[in-house]
């Protein structure tokens, strides 16, 4: 049956349609469900969208500070501003950074619930200054906030060893089954089955150089599309970009319909994120039913679960000979395995469940 509805605010990511990554995928994915639920969801913005409202969920655009160190908090704190003049029922923020604004509401009686992502502070891209203030915002995430929420058990337990903080578990969600190649892998000179795919912000922690290099040093007649950009990170993309390899390819960013085609064609799709939680791109590979390289760390290799290959960042190279040399049918095969694991786990519909019920039971709205 359904909770009673509520009146719910989304706050933390750059706001919605997601045009950037996976809090902002996170952000459109959920509330638009919560919105179709009947609750009256509104999600804080920083890019300007045509209608003040979309998919059901309403828009609030604010100013922000764009700098490197600076957007996030900046644009997390006006809309904290806006919040409590407007009073929500309860607000959901995303991004650790922001675990100080969330005892603001809460003290006017809005009760919070903050995502926190992963260990952001140890991101290459930070400064000393900027790591310190994530250090702070994991303490302040333990009491600031009426409830935490990680998306990947390792990141659960971290808490829970080092702030004996005891965190709600919700994964992050994708959709399933494949989709047919409708123009974009023409569009890049790709075909399906024929090219490598990585897609990430082209941030040193996510290592694209890395993965770039290693496929430089395996032959054959298949190409590797580099997807992805990042606002403060113009030195390295320029690095990742200067190779000499007609058979690599870097479009930039890409979304929607066309981001979800490159997934389904892909011979095999690379993860090679160091950091954070749950990684929207590798489950949502997985869903897409591609066959997965990641690289081994604790939060991939959840999400992995034994259906996908584990690397380190030496011996890329030689997974990537490996699944050349596959057959179509073991291809296929750690593909079905992958999507499976997706649809028993990770379905939208569910995570949408699990936020429902937190949220409204925050304010005893958990009544049926």
């Amino acid at each position: 049956m359904r909770k009673q509805a509520q009146r719910i605010a989304i706050l933390g990511t750059r706001g919605i349609p997601a045009h950037y990554g996976g809090f902002e995928t996170f952000a459109e994915e959920l509330s638009t469900r919560l919105a179709a639920r009947g609750h009256a969801v509104t999600v804080y913005c920083r890019e300007r969208y045509s209608e003040p409202e979309y998919r059901g969920v309403f828009l609030v655009y604010l100013g922000t500070w764009r700098h490197k160190y600076f957007d996030t908090i900046v644009h997390t704190f006006l809309s904290t501003l806006h919040l409590i003049a407007h009073r929500p029922d309860v607000a959901l923020y995303c991004n650790g950074a922001n675990a100080i604004f969330t005892a603001l509401p809460r003290a006017a009686g809005v009760p919070t619930a903050l995502n926190v992502d992963g260990l952001e502070r140890k991101r290459k891209k930070w400064n000393h200054l900027a790591k310190a203030w994530y250090a702070i915002s994991e303490w302040l995430a333990t009491f600031c906030p009426s409830v935490v929420v990680t998306d990947a058990r390792s990141i659960a337990q971290y808490y829970l060893e080092r702030y004996g903080k005891q965190t709600e578990f919700i994964p992050y969600g994708a959709e399933t089954g494949k989709v047919a190649a409708d123009g974009v892998l023409s569009q890049l000179g790709l075909d399906a089955s024929r090219y490598f795919l990585y897609v990430s912000r082209m941030e040193p922690e996510n290592n694209a150089l890395a993965v770039r290099e290693a496929f430089e040093r395996v032959s054959g007649p298949v190409r590797l599309a580099l997807v992805g950009d990042a606002p403060y990170a113009a030195e390295y993309i320029q690095k990742v970009r200067a190779t000499q390899d007609p058979r690599v390819v870097m479009p930039g960013a890409i979304y929607g319909a066309g981001y979800h085609e490159l997934l389904s064609n892909c011979l095999a799709y690379i993860h090679a994120t160091e950091v954070g939680g749950t990684h929207p791109a590798l489950i949502e590979a997985m869903g897409r039913g591609a066959l997965v390289l990641y690289l081994n760390t604790p939060e991939n290799a959840e999400v992995a679960g034994g259906a996908g290959i584990a690397f380190e960042v030496d011996n890329l190279e030689q997974k990537l000979g490996e699944v050349l040399g596959m057959s179509a049918g073991e291809r296929t095969e750690w593909g079905r395995r992958a999507a499976e694991r997706v649809a028993e786990r990770y379905g939208w519909e569910a995570v949408t469940d699990h936020y429902e019920t937190l949220l409204t039971g925050l304010l005893g709205g958990n009544q049926q």
